[in-house]
């Protein structure tokens, strides 16, 4: 029996129902949201996985291209691997969850999204979150929710909730918070140049809005009485962890107390090494290195919150060494390398025509995208081997961010008619590369001559907590302290605002003063490692890198784009492969040629001035006869376009035949004497550079029968083009 359940959410209602769809899951649930709908289902696995140190969780947010009612654009025309959006949608979705479930629950959980209809309004990725923990409410599995997420923009001076997806586009800001009912989970968002107060009061505002939708979850989990699993956390023997406590004694912070990664890494490799030999006889080497894991986590929080600095012995608020070059790579169009650390990025920039825009295949507004940054993260940035394969969702999902990041502070396409891609390889990795991307991102815009707004630079902050409620906010993390933190909060601006951030927390909710005083550190960070850039390259180069290609940019009439392009495109692809350039044209007339050869470029505007210029007459031109009659020859003044040389017209001296004059491929100068009310155009010869010329009248010029006769041309009318 289908249960159905409403609110009103910022005008528009949504609907959370059950017991309709896919009725063998453990849980299952449509939202709908205006005229978007989902469906979210959930199942878990009837055994544990086994002994496993992590919650086997997995998100798959599935677009079906039917939703939004188009046919994929792939050969097989059908749905294949995921779009980039369907992928950072699990990961947001994921990310909001997985601290809500105990990480002891053991048993597969599989979270399904499909799309059933999306209206390019509201956004289904909200309404998966809202869906996914629905479904887990009423589900067996354990599950500290209800979470709910909304989309904040700040539009006309005030904050909006949940805002179409066009009017979140064009805000000032746009974030999506997800909260519990005691406090907030996630926030990913992009801005442009927004303050940090602006922020905060974003993030207040939807997690206030959250509430009334965490109601509307309860009043359907009301409805279940579903008994929920029981988590079974594992047990250890007290031997195993009091001998495994002793081998650490003052060991463990000796080697924490290592400034170098490399050098402490190896120190408790060693140690880790050596408790295995010593116990492997008297227990398994599974349950050893999950106590040696717990408690060295434990050591490196407790070491933190009692020195009150970084593992390297860093200040809380300090930043690792920065470096920064440019220009490292002679042929690319623009390079930069970021270095913090022992965290490297190198990324560079490609320039292209417009054409070369990423194709979207899925169900949001664009349809192409002008901007990429791509990440890359081979295993040798960790000191690993690994296999060499597609990207993952981590690689995509901190491509996306650092490429929200800068998005806000690129010209227009109007302003710098370009593709232009990113590509940031990670050289070496040992805390948030997606932020070091960010500024090698930068370095890079500005190496290759792209006219940025303001340079962007990106910190990652983190926080380490007790059961006391004592905390350490630490900027610029190194990778352990992350992977043992409570929250990975990357911020990315200007000098002036935010350009993009994302909070992920491994804490069932954050307060704001961490909230506040994070953001406040970030700034303060960002602004010393803009300095720090500055000093590198201060602003854009004043010319592209030689090896872009140039852009040139004339306008037509919109009545000739037609003669442009030619029938079936014949005619701008014969220009594009005469003078090897691209060619964009844009409805409104506006044509972009480009090419690293500027004869080329100059070749292909004559072109196209020539096919959609209109002769006038007294205009004189040098062209090649195409076709010889015998009363007289015709002659392509502009491209596609042709006049009529009568016999009388060909010279100031009585002609016999056409032929002694004109052959076909031959040169003629000629001059526009009449073009008539069909628009076909006459030409003379001798008048040009000739004053007070009279067609027909020349004293030199005998009359004949076909001297002026126009029913002797071609039986086919002619006409210009």
């Amino acid at each position: 029996m289908s249960q159905s359940f409403t609110r009103s959410i910022s005008h528009r209602t949504l609907t959370i129902e059950t017991g309709k769809f896919a009725l063998l899951a453990n849980g299952a649930v449509t939202v709908r949201y205006g005229d978007t709908m989902v469906l979210v289902t959930v199942c878990v696995s009837k055994e544990p996985l086994g002994k496993v140190d992590f919650l086997p969780l997995t998100v798959n947010y599935e677009e079906r291209l039917y939703a939004a009612g188009k046919i994929p654009g792939s050969f097989i025309r059908r749905e294949g691997r995921p779009s980039e959006e369907a992928v950072l949608n699990s990961r947001f979705i994921d990310r909001a969850l997985r601290p809500l479930i105990p990480k002891e629950f053991t048993h597969e959980v599989q979270i399904m999204i499909t799309t059933l209809s999306a209206d390019k309004e509201n956004d289904p990725g909200i309404c998966a979150l809202i869906g996914a923990s629905a479904a887990l409410g009423i589900s067996k599995i354990p599950f500290s929710g209800p979470v709910s997420a909304v989309r904040v923009a700040y539009i006309d001076n005030a904050l909006s909730l949940n805002p179409t997806l066009t009017q979140a586009e064009n805000s000032l800001l746009s974030l999506v918070v997800a909260s519990t009912e005691d406090a907030v989970v996630m926030v990913e968002g992009v801005a442009k140049e927004a303050p940090e107060h602006q922020i905060m009061e974003a993030i207040k505002f939807a997690h206030n809005a959250n509430q009334e939708i965490i109601e509307l979850q309860k009043e359907l989990a009301g409805t279940h009485s579903t008994f929920k699993m029981i988590v079974e956390p594992r047990v250890f023997p007290v031997e195993l962890s009091s001998r495994i406590a002793a081998a650490f004694e003052d060991k463990l912070d000796q080697f924490l107390g290592q400034k170098e990664k490399q050098q402490r890494e190896q120190a408790l490799s060693e140690l880790k090494s050596n408790i295995k030999q010593e116990l492997s006889d008297s227990f398994p080497e599974e349950d050893i290195r999950a106590v040696f894991d717990a408690q060295l986590k434990s050591g490196i929080r407790n070491k933190i919150l009692r020195d009150r600095h970084h593992l390297d012995g860093r200040q809380p608020h300090e930043v690792r060494p920065l470096a920064c070059e440019v220009g490292l790579l002679p042929r690319t169009h623009g390079s930069g390398m970021f270095t913090r650390g022992k965290t490297q990025v190198l990324t560079i920039t490609t320039l292209g025509s417009l054409n070369k825009e990423q194709l979207l295949d899925g169900l949001g507004l664009e349809e192409t995208k002008r901007f990429m940054h791509h990440y890359n993260f081979p295993r040798f940035s960790v000191g690993e081997v690994g296999r060499v394969g597609s990207p993952g969702r981590r690689e995509i999902g901190h491509g996306a961010l650092a490429e929200r990041a800068i998005a806000p502070i690129l010209p227009s396409a109007e302003d710098f008619p370009y593709a232009i891609r990113l590509v940031s390889e990670v050289l070496s990795s040992n805390g948030s590369s997606s932020m070091a991307s960010t500024c090698g991102s930068t370095l890079s815009l500005m190496d290759a001559g792209v006219p940025i707004k303001a340079p962007v630079a990106g910190i990652a902050m983190g926080l380490i907590t007790d059961a006391d409620n004592n905390y350490v906010i630490l900027t610029d993390i190194e990778g352990m302290e992350d992977a043992c933190g409570d929250m990975d909060f990357k911020v990315a601006g200007t000098a002036q605002g935010i350009t993009a951030l994302q909070l992920d927390i491994k804490l069932k909710g954050i307060n704001y003063d961490i909230l506040e005083e994070a953001l406040e550190r970030a700034r303060l960070t960002r602004l010393e490692i803009l300095d720090k850039m500055r000093q590198t390259i201060s602003a854009s180069r004043p010319e592209l890198n030689q090896y872009a290609p140039r852009m040139y940019e004339i306008t037509i009439s919109q009545d000739k784009i037609g003669a442009v392009i030619g029938p079936g495109g014949k005619t701008i692809r014969s220009i594009i492969d005469e003078t090897k350039t691209t060619i964009d044209i844009k409805d409104d007339g506006t044509i972009i040629i480009g090419s690293n050869d500027e004869a080329a470029s100059r070749k292909a505007i004559e072109i196209i001035e020539s096919i959609t210029k209109e002769a006038k007459i007294g205009d004189v031109y040098t062209g090649k006869v195409t076709r010889v009659f015998n009363f007289g020859a015709m002659v392509e003044i502009l491209r596609g376009k042709e006049g009529l040389v009568h016999i009388s017209e060909l010279a100031n001296y009585h002609v016999d035949k056409v032929e002694d004059i004109a052959e076909v491929g031959k040169e003629l100068t000629v001059k526009v004497i009449e073009i008539d009310h069909t628009g076909r155009i006459n030409l003379s010869c001798k008048a040009v550079n000739k004053e007070n010329y009279q067609p027909g009248r020349d004293s030199q010029v005998k009359d004949s029968p076909s001297s002026n006769r126009r029913d002797q041309r071609p039986q086919r009318p002619y006409k210009a083009r």
